[in-house]
């Protein structure tokens, strides 16, 4: 139970991260949130004081934090592409990731080069572009937001967190 997760917020309502509940009571014991969404009648108790078990926590002051950068990995090119083969579009791996204009091109290790691509496409591309090797993408590739980061990075996110991380 103490390992759940808890969306924090800034003071704006601003999605900030994603904590567990120990460190969300901390942060509501010493006043510096309060607790904006309930986690269904259940209570964290200690010997002195019982609070509420929370989903979504906001913080009392405003914090200025500098945006969060989602690291460029295979991993996580692979997430933001929904494991989804970005010219065939199947579903069924094993993946690899691909440079839409190759290195022997000038392409770049970049959020806006690299896709998601199964063996058999990569291999059917091989050092070419997409239109050399008559190839289409599914869609543009983007660097992925903070947002999108806390959406779609966290294991399981709780039905009361869409209206803040704009999923309704």
């Amino acid at each position: 139970m103490l390992n759940t997760q808890v969306l924090v917020l800034n003071q704006n309502y601003e999605p900030m991260t994603v904590t567990d509940v120990k460190k969300a009571v901390v942060l509501i014991y010493l006043g510096k949130a309060e607790i904006i969404e309930r986690n269904d009648g259940l209570l964290v108790r200690s010997v002195s004081v019982t609070f509420p078990l929370p989903s979504i926590v906001r913080l009392m002051h405003y914090k200025r934090v500098p945006r969060k950068r989602i690291i460029l990995t295979r991993k996580n090119i692979i997430k933001r592409d929904g494991y989804q083969c970005q010219y065939c579009s199947t579903k069924t791996g094993p993946f690899t990731i691909d440079h839409i204009i190759p290195k022997r091109s000038g392409g770049e290790d970049s959020w806006e080069n690299l896709v998601c691509a199964c063996i058999e496409c990569n291999n059917k591309k091989r050092d070419r572009t997409p239109e050399e090797a008559g190839m289409t993408l599914l869609r543009k590739p983007k660097k992925p937001s903070h947002l999108y980061f806390i959406r779609y990075f966290v294991s399981t996110i709780d039905h009361r967190w869409k209206p803040y991380l704009f999923m309704n």
